[in-house]
């Protein structure tokens, strides 16, 4: 049986029923859970930003110096 077409068969109050089914079984709890050694590393970072001892750069800088990365290779 493949899934994708018993889907396809479904209105679309079903699918969304469904999707919302898949949705909440979705354990995003244990997938979202930080360890302390990340937490103390967020909390290092936001602290040199708050000491003005971090670079940031834009967006758009982050994606010129991408393209140059990739046009490179």
């Amino acid at each position: 049986m493949d899934i994708r077409n018993e889907i396809k068969k479904l209105s679309a109050a079903e699918k969304i029923l469904l999707v919302e089914d898949i949705w909440d079984e979705i354990d995003f709890e244990s997938k979202t859970t930080l360890s302390q050694k990340k937490k103390d590393d967020i909390d290092r970072r936001l602290e040199e930003i708050r000491q003005g001892k971090s670079t940031s750069y834009t967006w758009e800088e982050v994606k010129t110096e991408a393209k140059k990365i990739r046009d490179a290779i």
